[in-house]
């Protein structure tokens, strides 16, 4: 965009301009973080004296007044503006989402140099006055006529995605979730965190030694749950399935060993927790500066799926999609390329499931591909490439070739882009919560609110089933 300023000698009393911003959640962390005001009145989400969320958040008065600035400087005088003098009346608050108008109003000229403007920021709807006030400043002698600058974009690195997820989850009951040796502080204590936010009720399988040195390392009592003692890896794996087939338990989590040992108990032929399709992992990321959470499959279990393990791949995917509050998810197969290339064995697939979507053999959800990366999640590169898709670009879930890519999409999410992963194993009869050493504890507890907002609706699913053959 081309601008150019107003000079002293070419402004005149009554001269106005005014620009038009919507005030997001992402300004009042950027204004935190760059002004060092951390007021919780002003942030998202925070609780204010243990009071419970604020969800009234107000934008911060100073950041309102900001926006005056913005047109001074870029529009009237414009480049070449500098403060003498800034007064404000403040009368009302902003508020995330709200429709703002900053506007300024020449009134004077001196003969020094400086220029007086009145001015003032208005909310659109309901029309309120904000802010009021005057500036004092020393207009542009020089003429500038420049391009506009493309001033580096912000991502707000925080995770709201997973705080919609858990504040959801906290409303149900709790889940019961054998969680399998959670015998050092990481595993324990995203398990004891979850209890903590009402998601789940774990009962502990392993060794009670390893387990009560766990808590005394990350100083958490262990008053009140269920602890059985059970050292051995596989046989504690074993429990949590037969708590299960019990109707004890309604989920099961990884703790402190290696996924083969829980998985190996899980497909066991006897009172083993197979449903009738393919076990298959998901990740549920939360990734900044997208505007929903996407869901990337499979990238733990599967190492080289055929086109019949893609289609439960798929439809997992989809199920827990729904369950998360996707009404119809879109799935972008993935592959190298966005046609069908018989040379690409991963291209071949996608259009296979694509048209097996589209005559029923996969429900719930909208399936398109091959679909690259770009194309997948990226508007502007499916609409350059010539995609006519209503998955291209706005993919909710992810399908990965293989093992291998799957891990590498994903990783690539959580250290490049600063996104956070739950992760759940679906195809079994209950959510199968599978975490990694290296989760952070935001993590570790997205990954049981996933679980317990899907178990409730599974449930729910069952319930209607009942009532509907009665």
């Amino acid at each position: 965009m081309r601008r150019e300023n107003r000079t002293f000698s070419e402004l005149q009393v009554g001269d106005s301009a005014e620009l038009r911003r919507v005030c997001t959640a992402d300004d009042l962390f950027v204004f935190a973080s760059a002004s060092g005001n951390h007021n919780p009145l002003h942030l998202p989400g925070y609780d204010l004296d243990q009071d419970g969320r604020q969800d009234d958040v107000t934008a911060p008065a100073m950041w309102v007044g900001s926006l005056i600035s913005a047109v001074l400087g870029n529009i009237l005088p414009g480049a070449g503006t500098r403060y003498r003098s800034q007064k404000f009346e403040f009368l009302g608050r902003a508020k995330a989402g709200d429709d703002l108008v900053a506007r300024v109003r020449l009134t004077e000229k001196r003969d020094d140099g400086d220029v007086v403007l009145a001015t003032t920021v208005y909310r659109e709807e309901p029309e309120e006055l904000l802010l009021k006030g005057e500036a004092v400043v020393t207009a542009p002698s020089t003429k500038i006529e420049y391009e506009a600058q493309d001033i580096p974009g912000l991502v707000v690195e925080r995770h709201r995605h997973f705080d919609a997820l858990v504040a959801r989850a906290e409303t149900l009951e709790p889940l019961t979730v054998a969680v399998v040796a959670p015998e050092e502080p990481n595993s324990l204590g995203g398990a004891l965190l979850a209890a903590r936010h009402h998601l789940i009720t774990p009962i502990l399988i392993g060794a009670r030694a390893k387990i009560e040195a766990a808590a005394k390392d990350c100083g958490q009592s262990l008053d009140g749950i269920e602890i059985l003692d059970v050292t051995d890896h596989a046989a504690a794996s074993n429990l949590a399935v037969d708590l299960v087939a019990q109707h004890r338990v309604g989920a099961v989590m990884k703790g402190h060993l290696h996924t083969d040992e829980l998985l190996h108990a899980a497909l066991r032929k006897e009172n083993g927790l197979r449903s009738g399709r393919r076990f298959t992992h998901i990740f549920v990321m939360d990734v900044p500066g997208l505007a929903h959470p996407l869901l990337v499959t499979d990238a733990a279990i599967n190492i080289q799926p055929d086109l019949a393990t893609k289609i439960d791949i798929v439809q997992n995917a989809i199920d827990l999609a729904i369950s998360l509050g996707i009404a119809q998810p879109k799935v972008g197969v993935l592959s190298a390329v966005e046609t069908v290339n018989p040379q690409i064995p991963s291209s071949v697939d996608a259009a296979l499931l694509s048209k097996m979507a589209e005559r029923g053999q996969i429900s719930g959800g909208l399936v398109d591909g091959p679909l690259a990366m770009d194309n997948a999640i990226d508007v502007a590169a499916a609409r350059t490439k010539g995609i006519v898709s209503p998955v291209a670009g706005h993919a909710d879930i992810l399908v990965v070739p293989n093992l291998d890519a799957g891990n590498m999409v994903a990783k690539q999410l959580t250290y490049v882009s600063h996104a956070e992963g739950a992760g759940l194993v679906m195809g079994a009869k209950v959510p199968i919560i599978l975490t990694s050493r290296a989760d952070s504890a935001k993590a570790r507890l997205a990954s049981c609110a996933v679980a317990a907002i899907h178990h409730a609706r599974m449930s729910a699913l069952v319930s209607a089933a009942r009532d509907g053959a009665r």
